[in-house]
């Protein structure tokens, strides 16, 4: 089994769309046609995709934290410093873990108020 996708709702598909674009390299993909609402589809790795809808009046969980509902990700730890300059510029709030690890791992808020954690993946070892 694997990870096939990711639907996150947003207030503004394009701008959430970007924002993954110009910080993570996330790549837009054709979708489906049968879709009635704003919508984008992106590319994460190869099999493994995030959706991102329109969902008028969407309001972000407040159960979003390092503790509580948030989407980790693997990226070279060589380019957090680079990562993180470009989340800030892409309007992400930084967040720094409340839990010691053995490997480097930060956190950020999305322009939408997902909470996504980024750990090394050139140095992970969970033990």
């Amino acid at each position: 089994m694997s990870f096939a996708h990711l639907t996150l709702a947003t207030r503004d598909v394009v701008a959430s769309s970007q924002f993954f674009q110009k910080t993570l390299g996330w790549t837009p993909i054709s979708q489906p046609d049968n879709i009635d609402r704003t919508a984008d589809w992106l590319d994460i790795a190869p099999g493994q995709q995030l959706h991102l809808l329109l969902v008028d009046g969407f309001q972000v969980s407040e159960f979003e934290a390092e503790f509580g509902r948030h989407f980790a990700v693997f990226y070279p730890g060589s380019d957090f410093s680079g990562l993180k300059s470009r989340l800030v510029e892409q309007g992400a709030e930084l967040i720094a873990p409340i839990r010691n690890t053995p490997f480097e791992r930060f956190f950020f808020r999305d322009p939408n108020g997902y909470i996504f954690e980024v750990i090394d993946e050139e140095d992970y070892n969970p033990e």
